[in-house]
Formats: C-alpha cells, structure tokens, sequence
C-alpha cells in the first residue's frame, strides 16, 4: 500500500499523522517492517538502542501516542483518549500513513494491549505481537491478581495530581527495580516528569482501570509475551495469565527484573525481537 493510499484508507492525511505522532522511519524500505509501542509516561526515545541497531537490516518505525514525548499535545482529547481504542486508532493511523502492513509489533507496558486491539480491528496490519510487561488488567477483582487494589490506583492518581515531580520521583526507583542503574532510574523519572500535567492523570486513569481480558481470545496473530520478574506494574503470574488465554501465545519468562527490561536489558530484547523476526 502507497503512502497516498493509506492515507485515504485511514481518512486522515499521511504528513498530518506523520506529524501528530512524531513518527520516525529508520532503515531499508525491505524486508520484515518492526514498529515500536512505548508505554505510559514515557515516548520512542526508550527504543533508540534497539532501534538503531535492527535498522541496519530492516525497516523500523517509532512514534509517539498524542500527549507523549514530541507528539503534538494540541490533538489531545480527552474523549479520543478515554479509553485504550483510542490509542489504538492512533497506531493503525501510523501503519497506514507510513504505508506498512504484516508488521511485528513490539508494544511495553500498556502498548502491549494497545497492540492488540489494533491488531483484532485490522489483522492484516500485524504479522506478529510481541508484549513486554503487558497486562490486561492492573486491577485485582475476584481470583484474578493484576497487583493493584482500587486503593491504589486512587492513591496513584491522586499522587500525581498533587505532585507529579514527587511521584516520579518515588515511583522510578520502583517500577525499574535496579538500584545497580542509577542512571536508568533517572531516565524513567525525568520521562515522568515531563508529561504534561493533564495528560500524565487522565492516561493513568485510562490504563489502570482498562480490562482487556473479554478481549484477549479475539486476537487473530501470533503472540510473543516476555515477563520479568519483580515487577510490580505487572506481576509474573500476568505472562500465564496471557499465554492461557490468547489463541496463539508463547510465554518467555526473563531472567531480568523490573517493569523496563528494554533499557536495563537491552540486548536481551533485541535478541527475542530478532527471534520473532
């Protein structure tokens, strides 16, 4: 598909789309196409290593969900954005005006489900879905265990409205789990801290009381799940939880700690990248 054609597929003009998720194309027009999702409170910058490095042989595609990184904040809507198939109407738009289908995905965090709702709405676009971290619910309800209690979320939410700075400040440490890494610690926490106010609340709110579990059976690709352990955005029973329940799904448990395995091991997500590729 053309550039110009996916643009009229998509309804919205290519160079609006490039422009309103800072998409960024790296690498040779061949070969198998790898598009990147971050996750929440951070942008495409978390992918630059990995990124580079598989450009050399194929073609790569970056981008920023509107309210991220150097997206443009002016399109933010709260009513596109109250739930996650908003977001996921963003990547299908990128697929389209780059002009890429049958591609891996490689979604972290929130992405992860970003991805597959994307990917049940229009399968050609997706040959494969590689999650790092996902969880289809944060919340814990009945026997299911997504780590959070209401509590929580509610104390989370209300913590970045009183202080964003603070709450990156002591969420960073928690959530990379690798004091060894100063320096990974402070990239996540400034990467908070420089959400926009509005946005850094209201996607929060959207992705801890999102439940995509209804939904997990819909997914018509191959699935690749990458768990760690420690983490506690998304606990190690969440990567069975998945490979029970999506059609086509294997399971890697790493050997790695904390919610942001692609900074602190890199190389060893490159290498599962490069495997499903």
């Amino acid at each position: 598909m053309s550039v110009g054609d996916a643009a009229r597929h998509a309804g919205i003009p290519a160079g609006e789309v490039m422009a309103r998720n800072a998409v960024t194309v790296l690498g040779p027009g061949h070969g198998p196409v790898v598009v990147f999702g971050h996750g929440y409170g951070t942008d495409q910058s978390v992918w630059e290593g990995i990124a580079e490095r598989l450009a050399e042989e194929h073609q790569v595609v970056l981008f920023d969900y509107v309210g991220s990184g150097r997206s443009m904040l002016a399109a933010y809507d709260e009513q596109r954005y109250d739930s996650l198939h908003g977001y996921a109407e963003d990547l299908i738009e990128v697929l389209d005006a780059v002009g890429v289908s049958n591609v891996l995905f490689v979604g972290h965090s929130v992405s992860g489900m970003i991805g597959a709702l994307a990917a049940i709405r229009r399968p050609e676009l997706f040959s494969t879905l590689l999650m790092i971290s996902a969880s289809p619910r944060y919340l814990d309800d009945d026997d299911y265990r997504g780590g959070f209690s209401k509590a929580d979320v509610t104390g989370l939410l209300d913590a970045i409205d009183a202080n964003q700075l603070a709450w990156a400040s002591s969420l960073a440490p928690a959530v990379t789990a690798r004091p060894d890494r100063p320096e990974i610690t402070e990239r996540v926490r400034s990467q908070f801290a420089a959400t926009a106010p509005r946005v850094a609340t209201h996607f929060a709110r959207v992705t801890f009381l999102s439940d995509n579990r209804h939904r997990l059976g819909e997914i018509p690709v191959p699935c690749v799940v990458l768990q760690s352990q420690g983490d506690i955005i998304c606990p190690p029973n969440i990567g069975a939880y998945l490979r029970d329940r999506i059609p086509n799904c294997s399971l890697i448990e790493l050997d790695a700690s904390g919610h942001f395995v692609h900074l602190t091991e890199p190389g060893l997500i490159e290498t599962y990248i490069r495997a499903a590729l």
